[in-house]
């Protein structure tokens, strides 16, 4: 199972992520958590305390690592386009209630086009946990798909959009959409997060198409008490795994 999880900030990709990827792991999966957020925070969702994501540095960020596999330097900015990467997940992910988070890291300049050797490896590695076939891989992703390609999304098996009930939430989900099916992609599936009633529920019913809609999280003030503390809210919220679980069984109907 291959699962790209966007949306934008804010939104709570990133406790659904975290919530399903512990669901896997609780059922005996070998599950890895990949987080491609500038504001990567996915690792306090797992259960990572602060000591411990401090001693975690993004690959985006390991210079020497970066050089020595592109072969770029300052005086050379000739690079391999294809680096040796399947090393890296076993090699610098980290363990946390059975999920190994792997934190990427983004490319904070040049912007989408940028072809320099950061968004290289990034990309080559993402393109390496999509063809890992014994793991489940949770990324957890910025707004858009840059970091991703047609080479990229062959073995993904789903991109998710989670949302809120707001016009902005929709047009993100138009967006990806969009880029997604430039990429090849054709199953985005949406979930409505932070909703608070039957107003929120129609709304989101008008405006997603019956078949994207995979599921609805309600507004709970037990997840923010969890992130007030720093906690996974897995750990945290009997209703939110409830509700995640039945989108999982979604997800997993759809795969097979």
């Amino acid at each position: 199972m291959k699962i790209a999880i966007t949306g934008k900030g804010g939104v709570g990709k990133t406790t659904f992520a975290a919530t399903i990827a512990r669901m896997y792991a609780n059922e005996g999966r070998s599950v890895l958590a990949a987080d491609a957020d500038p504001d990567a925070n996915l690792g306090l969702a797992l259960g990572f305390t602060d000591e411990e994501l401090e001693k975690i540095i993004p690959i985006s960020k390991m210079r020497k690592l970066v050089e020595e596999r592109t072969e770029a330097d300052e005086f050379n900015r000739m690079f391999k386009m294809n680096p040796k990467v399947d090393d890296i997940p076993d090699k610098y992910a980290k363990t946390c209630n059975g999920v190994k988070l792997l934190v990427l890291g983004t490319v904070e300049t040049g912007g989408s086009g940028c072809v320099c050797p950061e968004h290289v490896m990034l990309k080559r590695i993402i393109n390496h946990l999509m063809l890992r076939s014994t793991d489940v891989v949770i990324l957890d992703m910025e707004a858009g798909l840059e970091h991703l390609g047609r080479g990229t999304t062959s073995g993904m098996d789903q991109f998710i959009v989670v949302i809120e009930p707001g016009a902005r939430s929709i047009q993100t989900y138009k967006n990806v959409k969009r880029l997604a099916d430039d990429l090849g992609v054709k199953q985005v599936s949406v979930v409505a997060n932070k909703v608070r009633s039957a107003e929120d529920e129609a709304f989101i019913r008008s405006r997603i198409p019956a078949e994207d809609l995979l599921g609805f999280i309600h507004y709970n003030s037990e997840v923010i008490d969890a992130d007030r503390q720093g906690k996974s809210p897995y750990d945290f919220s009997q209703q939110l795994n409830e509700e995640v679980r039945s989108i999982k069984e979604k997800i997993d109907h759809l795969k097979k």
